[in-house]
């Protein structure tokens, strides 16, 4: 059995509560902490499980980066949409981070992936954290429907929402990515983090194509939604690390219904985030049931 979910923290937000937990975890061998969103609908006396969006954030990135600058509280309340936001990665004395102390692998990047090298393997397991123990926990002890689960996120948390949609298309019913790293095998983020988690041989590369998105896609994995996806025009990090034009083509081939849209203007910020929560809100919100 799981041990209680410790509360640290609960704010009034919009005639609702962000609240934000820590529990043990055991998939990633350490305690973890997440905030949780609950919209108004949530929080009456016998309220009925309200369905949840599941954001996964960014390299550096915590629970809290999200919460405090998406702005997205005000449109979750108005539609009833609870919001969970997890950590980016293990964290604690024990756990393993970048040899070199950089800072776009290991505390802050744990790339939403299983690794399956040491020291790695034993914390570093954020896609079957996502995936089975978060939604399993919450939705136990709070007003959560884990049947109606939407799962978005940015840059390598999009990379997560991708992987975990694409690998796993019964679990969340909704799917969308703000500047996701969509290619992480051809880019140099995402070829650091896979050597460390997987190794670098040819038998080790073939792992890769696991975590990828349009390795995904190119082998034949595909949702039968559509998933929405958002960029900025002046994203630095647009063409050597996020590869947007890659995961169009195979989604084109592999006839994935995608909804990618390059927006003019803007860059990889929160303040990009910000300018489209709304509409990745209404997309979640309209797949779960909550606009009729």
């Amino acid at each position: 059995m799981f041990k209680g979910m410790e509360l640290l923290s609960s704010q009034r937000c919009f005639n609702g509560e962000q609240r934000r937990y820590r529990f043990e975890s055991e998939q990633l061998n350490g305690s973890s902490t997440v905030g949780v969103f609950l919209p108004p609908s949530a929080l009456v006396t016998d309220a009925a499980a309200v369905p949840a969006l599941i954001w996964l954030s960014g390299l550096t990135c915590t629970d809290e980066n999200f919460v405090q600058k998406a702005g997205a509280q005000r449109r979750a309340a108005e539609l009833g949409l609870a919001l969970i936001t997890p950590d980016t990665s293990p964290r604690g004395n024990n756990v393993p981070t970048d040899p070199s102390g950089q800072w776009d692998f290991g505390c802050g990047a744990g790339f939403y992936v299983d690794a399956e090298r040491e020291p790695w393997s034993k914390h570093y397991r954020m896609h079957s954290f996502v995936l089975e123990e978060l939604p399993l926990r919450l939705c136990s002890e709070l007003p959560l429907d884990g049947q109606r689960l939407g799962l978005s996120g940015h840059s390598m948390g999009g990379h997560g929402a991708l992987v975990l949609g694409l690998r796993h298309p019964n679990c969340f019913q909704s799917i969308s990515a703000v500047a996701p790293i969509c290619h992480p095998s051809q880019c140099p983020w995402g070829q650091k983090a896979f050597g460390y988690f997987f190794g670098t041989t040819p038998e080790a590369q073939l792992l890769w194509r696991q975590w990828d998105a349009v390795s995904l896609l190119e082998d034949g994995h595909r949702r039968n939604d559509c998933v929405l996806v958002d960029l900025g025009s002046e994203d630095p990090f647009l063409q050597e690390q996020l590869r947007p034009e890659d995961l169009r083509i195979a989604a084109a081939h592999n006839h994935q219904p995608l909804a990618l849209l390059i927006h003019e203007g803007y860059d990889h910020s929160y303040f990009f985030v910000a300018s489209v929560i709304d509409r990745h809100l209404q997309h979640h919100a309209q797949a779960l049931g909550l606009l009729g």
